[in-house]
């Protein structure tokens, strides 16, 4: 049975070790040499287990060292958005963090190539780690490679003491790559094993400090120094009392506690699942993370294995590491159906829900927003001010100042903003980076059949985007349009959705009932109920004001087709200031409300006269940013009676 582990920590685990980034082949089938693309992804095991565990729902912390340079940034954020404890993580001066190129050359090929050599997670200060703090987590987590060298040992001797000191359960993920204790030559980190003596000698040196121990069988070859992995095992137990998990790959695995067995299907033997392998890399820290949620948890070490057994198999169905990491949601949904999911990796439900709770842990419980993605309309604006066009995209970064003082003045902690890259492009460069909301529309303005400003390939025009731009999409759709144009604005819809999902960025459908036919309570309700029933799942949607009926429906149909939806947010249609209110006085008792991203109402009479050039552009972000306080303050207003629990779906 797992440990009884202590409750009163404010920790579940800390992954000690490396963590870096890696650069993925976008080009499937490409050695190395010839890849022209890579996505970049956070790397290393010890953090990809950090990762995961904190996906699955463990209060994991980072304990290890990035440069002071933009990667180290990034893993550092990319961290705490997935909710893992940063603050023991160091921060070096002078080393880089390390890099890791990997392609996906077939089904049994991953070159990889290691630039790590003195990188910063191989340089962890242990002066700086603090035993109070390994003392406020339940287990540690150490790799092996971080046993490979003098400052690294010491770091991990000092957080050991400590656990031993503090009842801390200690954990190793041999984690053996040749290529990092310099076996091999510098290209090839793909080798998994290879023996040395000197390597067995060090590592049994270690193997007694630990209450488990992971690996798979090569690395337990390395660990007992022989290539038979009964005798390997035999050797680690005499030199080691600890629970011993051995991976078996696409098999399963064996745990094994007390005296090794004859034969090792006499352990405690929990099959794998089997599904098609897209990467391998990866599924050793998805097993480290599965794994270790069970047995934190307290579960019987064949729930704990068979959480750990699909996670591996999920993550080698997916591209990267940290990334293809399930959420507890995923997980449980994945393992009540694993038997009939070969390819997970296709499953729509899976796909969606692997989408949705990955996403930025950021609630969003309210969005407050200053729309001016207008593009047709600021034309038609300048042509009839006479003002020069050019002046436009002036203006635009005017709104974004207006945003942002009429925010800081009703208090709101976040802005959100809507702005197009047509004539908005400075707008959107100086709004990025700033923890805003932000939408940007892919339509062509005005378009019915729904059409895209840039073209159809949307695919090469969003992979450009930052990714915490939100796709915002505006369709004049009616359940009840013309067969032939429905199917062709249904048709645009999934296109969108789904280079949406394969680019990984939000999106939001805004609808509006054209003029042109009967538009009833029922209306925006069976508009989503169709769209929900093509597979089509925004992550947001933009609607009109409504009566109470329509939108105790809409409500209806969200909850039902999509409970992870982030909600609605309200649009103005250039309606006076005073209709908005009363619109938002009936929006604000409903949860799946989440607020307004308003437009012309707020800028339109400050931007008509700035482009006339009666006022300046000071007055101009003065009078907009006051409308849109206004409009925040009679929001909030209305929204206050709200519980936290029913402002959240």
């Amino acid at each position: 049975m797992p440990h009884a582990f202590n409750p009163a920590r404010s920790l579940d685990l800390i992954c000690l070790g490396r963590v870096a980034v890696d650069l993925y082949s976008e080009q499937l089938g490409s050695r190395l040499e010839d890849v022209s693309r890579f996505a970049r992804y956070l790397g290393g095991s010890s953090g990809n287990v950090a990762y995961g565990s904190a996906r699955l729902g463990l209060r994991s912390a980072m304990l290890s060292r990035v440069g002071d340079e933009q990667m180290g940034r990034f893993v550092r954020e990319e961290l705490s958005r997935a909710g893992v404890d940063v603050s023991a993580l160091q921060t070096d001066p002078e080393r880089h963090t390390g890099l890791v190129l990997l392609a996906l050359k077939d089904r049994d090929s991953f070159p990889l190539l290691f630039y790590r050599r003195d990188c910063a997670d191989m340089a962890i200060d242990a002066d700086a780690i603090d035993p109070a703090y390994i003392a406020s987590a339940r287990a540690l987590a150490i790799t092996g490679t971080h046993l490979s060298t003098a400052i690294t040992q010491r770091a991990c001797r000092k957080a050991l003491d400590a656990a031993a000191d503090h009842g801390v359960k200690r954990v190793l993920d041999i984690d053996y790559r040749p290529v990092l204790w310099g076996l091999t030559q510098p290209g090839d980190g793909e080798t998994r094993f290879v023996a040395d003596a000197e390597v067995t000698r060090h590592l049994q040196q270690w193997l007694g400090a630990f209450d488990l121990i992971v690996g798979t069988e090569e690395e337990f070859h390395i660990a007992g120094g022989s290539t038979d992995t009964l005798t390997a095992l035999r050797a680690v137990r005499e030199r080691s009392a600890a629970t011993l998990v051995c991976k078996l790959g696409a098999q399963g695995c064996v745990v094994m506690e007390g005296a090794i067995p004859e034969r090792i299907e006499d352990g405690i033997l929990v099959a794998g699942v089997e599904v098609e392998v897209l990467n391998v890399l990866g599924a050793g820290d998805a097993f480290m993370s599965g794994l270790l949620r069970g047995w934190l948890d307290g579960q019987t070490w064949e729930t704990c294995a068979t959480y750990a057994n699909a996670c591996g198999a999920l993550v080698v169905s997916r591209h990267g590491c940290a990334p293809a990491m399930p959420t507890a949601e995923e997980l449980f949904d994945y393992l009540a159906r694993r038997e009939s999911l070969p390819r997970p990796d296709l499953d729509p439900r899976l796909n969606h829900l692997h989408r949705v709770t990955t996403r930025t842990p950021r609630a969003w419980p309210q969005v407050c927003g200053l729309a001016f993605d207008h593009r047709r309309q600021l034309s038609e604006m300048a042509r009839e001010t006479h003002a020069d066009p050019t002046r436009l995209p002036q203006l635009k970064r005017l709104l974004v100042a207006a945003a942002a003082s009429g925010a800081e003045r009703a208090g709101l902690e976040t802005p959100a903003i809507l702005v197009d890259d047509v004539l908005g492009q400075d707008a959107l460069n100086d709004a990025s980076g700033r923890q805003w909301w932000i939408g940007r529309p892919v339509e062509l303005p005005g378009s019915r059949p729904l059409r895209f400003q840039h073209g159809d390939d949307l695919g090469r025009c969003l992979r450009h985007w930052p990714r915490e731009h939100i796709i915002k999409c505006l369709v004049f759709y009616h359940p009840d349009d013309p067969l032939t144009l429905r199917l062709d604005q249904e048709a645009r819809l999934q296109q969108l959705y789904q280079a949406a999902c394969d680019v990984d960025l939000e999106l939001l459908i805004e609808i509006i009932p054209p003029d042109d036919l009967p538009d009833d309570d029922a209306t925006l309700a069976r508009s989503l109920t169709r769209l929900y029933h093509l597979g089509i799942r925004p992550d947001w949607w933009k609607l009109p004001p409504m009566s109470e009926a329509a939108w105790q429906a809409v409500g209806a149909v969200i909850e039902t087709q999509d409970p992870h939806c982030r909600g609605v947010v309200l649009l103005g249609l250039d309606a006076p200031m005073e209709t908005m209110k009363a619109g938002f006085a009936v929006a604000a008792s409903h949860r799946w409300c989440k607020g307004f991203t308003v437009g012309r109402t707020l800028f339109a009479r400050a931007s008509r006269a700035w482009l006339s050039g009666h006022i300046d552009d000071a007055e101009l972000v003065a009078q907009v940013a006051t409308n849109y306080a206004e409009l925040i303050q009679a929001w909030r207003t209305l929204r206050a009676p709200l519980t936290p629990a029913e402002a959240t779906p």
